[in-house]
């Protein structure tokens, strides 16, 4: 019984389970930034590739 309340009163786990969903939020909110940086850097540099192509014709 002694184990059982020591076990109820642990909030170690609770704090590393909180520290869990912060950084799976965090990693939701960098991907979806990323995405929107990675289409930007991509039409940019394809543009730039463009004009390079296009002037070595």
């Amino acid at each position: 019984m002694r184990l059982l309340r020591i076990f109820m009163r642990d909030e170690g786990g609770a704090t590393a389970v909180e520290y869990g969903l912060l950084i799976s939020i965090l990693a939701v909110a960098l991907f979806a930034a990323l995405g929107d940086y990675y289409e930007a850097m991509d039409a940019l540099f394809g543009g730039i590739a463009d004009t390079y192509n296009n002037a070595m014709d």
